[in-house]
């Protein structure tokens, strides 16, 4: 475990060398003890004892003086030695001892004694950094900022093929750059976008920041999700391993996220953070999906008429089908699940009769019909083919929300195992913000 924390404190401190200005000089050894939060522990480096604090003292006597940069830096034998550089040049002495000054830290921090620093410290600290990593990564991104699209193009040029179309709010990885456009990747669309309707470089981290939607994936067995953002606070609902939710808010140590129950908050010790974004749409998946979309407003329009021409629909059989089509199995699956309206829900369970969660619910009625399904909301996102939107949604297809799944019944509804509060019952489909509709069948 020490050995663990060493390579974590010696991560932070590498980190925060590399994330700060390019003359960098020792302000980053400055930086670390703002990342290391204070509990009164004296975090000092071995060999001959000198402190974080020491060096955040040196680092703050740097200071700018009629134009000029004087610097402060710490020798081998720990002692100040001044250097002063004007304008933008830097003399051979000065980069020298910066050069020396930052391998000293280093090399100190390689022996830092870690037996007395909190294990919540050391998360805190990596977490931090982790989150500053991706931030800076997000440099590298290339995000639509359009009315409705840009066009993805073969080569850079207005005569270039149109491959795809990287909607507004759509991001891709930057590959290259070329006379005004950019060369990106996204989803499975390589091409060329006019550089003008696009944001990049340091740019595009607030941007994306906006645009991305962020994650938390679960770590634990069963996450507590609690009302308030405190250990004592009271349990709202839990939520298994790897599965993920919707972060609503950022905060020191915890995240607020949406469940079934409500908004609760967990702490960050507990999840994996991360941003997902929309991706470019190629030209055969745009016309599959337009294609696709017709298919079902014709099967839609066809249903509803045989619907309104027949007396002999039973209530449920109104609900389920009035204003849905698709395919006979998928109503079959709805007609199937709908038979377990008023059973129990049970954390963990897959009884539809004895109890189920949301996932073992919609796993177990799927199962009646040889299809293996994941005991995983999250990993339910991944399942079959996409739909898209919940306005093209069929009777069977997997509604996925922040930590919750459903199954599509038509006319906008769908029938979940919701809480231990209420058991599986039927809600509408909108009821909250569905993330992905997955089809089976």
């Amino acid at each position: 475990m020490r050995q663990k924390n060493v390579k974590i404190v010696m991560c932070a401190v590498t980190a925060v060398l590399t994330f700060s200005s390019i003359d960098m000089k020792i302000n980053a050894a400055a930086d670390v003890t703002t990342v290391l939060p204070s509990v009164g522990i004296d975090y000092t480096l071995a060999s001959n004892a000198t402190s974080l604090k020491t060096i955040k003292d040196v680092a703050e006597t740097e200071k700018v003086v009629s134009g000029s940069t004087t610097s402060t830096s710490v020798s081998s034998n720990g002692s100040k030695t001044d250097a002063q550089t004007t304008g933008a040049s830097v003399t051979k002495a000065s980069a020298d001892e910066t050069a020396s000054a930052e391998k000293k830290v280093i090399e100190e921090t390689k022996n830092v004694d870690t037996s007395k620093v909190d294990e919540h410290i050391l998360k805190s600290v990596e977490k931090k950094l982790d989150k500053k990593a991706e931030e800076e990564s997000f440099k590298s991104l290339v995000i639509a900022k359009v009315n409705d699209y840009v066009n993805v193009r073969s080569t850079p040029s207005e005569d270039g093929e149109i491959l795809g179309k990287l909607y507004d709010k759509s991001v891709g990885a930057f590959i290259s750059e070329s006379n005004g456009w950019y060369e990106i990747s996204s989803g499975s669309v390589t091409g060329y976008v006019k550089a003008e309707y696009c944001v990049t470089g340091d740019a595009a981290i607030e941007l994306a920041k906006e645009v991305g939607t962020r994650i938390a994936t679960v770590t634990t067995t069963t996450l507590k999700v609690r009302e308030q953002p405190g250990m004592d606070a009271a349990v709202l609902g839990l939520i298994p391993i790897e599965d993920q939710l919707i972060v609503t808010e950022e905060m020191e140590g915890w995240i607020e996220v949406n469940i079934e129950e409500g908004d609760g908050y967990v702490s960050t010790d507990y999840v994996n953070l991360s941003t997902e974004f929309v991706k470019a749409e190629s030209k055969e998946e745009e016309a599959a999906r337009l294609a696709k979309e017709e298919a079902e407003r014709r099967a839609a329009q066809a249903a509803a008429a045989r619907a309104s021409q027949s007396n002999n629909s039973s209530s449920k059989e109104t609900i389920t089908y009035a204003s849905s089509g698709g395919s006979s199995t998928g109503r079959s699956v709805a007609d199937y699940a709908l038979q377990f309206v008023g059973n129990p829900y049970v954390y963990g369970g897959t009884s539809l009769t004895n109890g189920a969660d949301c996932s073992g619910f919609v796993m177990s009625v799927y199962a009646n019909f040889g299809v293996s399904l994941p005991h995983s909301s999250a990993a339910d996102r991944n399942v079959g083919s996409a739909v898209n939107g919940l306005e093209n949604a069929q009777p069977g297809d997997l509604v996925c929300y922040s930590g919750h799944v459903g199954l599509y019944i038509g006319n906008g509804q769908i029938v979940h195992a919701s809480t231990s509060k209420t058991g599986i019952i039927v809600s509408n489909a909108n009821y909250r913000t569905p993330l992905s509709v997955r089809r089976i069948f």
